[in-house]
């Protein structure tokens, strides 16, 4: 529960920050409310929060384009890290790799809509 609330909390930062991404930081917190409490799970998902920024995603698998774009790019600082700071090249491809299916996977398989 306690795991459900800090997400939760940074979540909602992540409406106000742009640099943090508020879906998953949401689905996260999601996902610890499932796991604690059934009353919980209920409570979260009669929020606005999560009507605003989770229920799209987890009725019908879509995403506006600033959701996917935050996402995604926040991934990408996240993974400029190593990528930056290993010098193996085989990783540096790895993580090329990585970079290159989260953008077909977003773009392809999770419909975009205009809410």
């Amino acid at each position: 529960m306690i795991l459900g609330f800090l997400f939760m909390g940074l979540g909602m930062l992540g409406v106000i920050l742009p640099l943090l991404p508020t879906t998953p930081l949401l689905l996260l917190a999601l996902f610890f409310f499932v796991k604690g409490s059934a009353r919980f799970e209920a409570w979260f998902k009669e929020t606005n929060i999560y009507k605003k920024h989770l229920e799209g995603f987890v009725r019908d698998k879509s995403m506006t384009l600033k959701q996917k774009m935050s996402i995604n790019l926040f991934a990408d600082v996240m993974i400029a890290i190593p990528f930056f700071i290993m010098d193996n090249l085989w990783i540096r491809l790895l993580l090329l790799g990585v970079v290159g299916y989260k953008y077909y996977y977003f773009f392809t398989k999770i419909k975009t809509v205009t809410r």
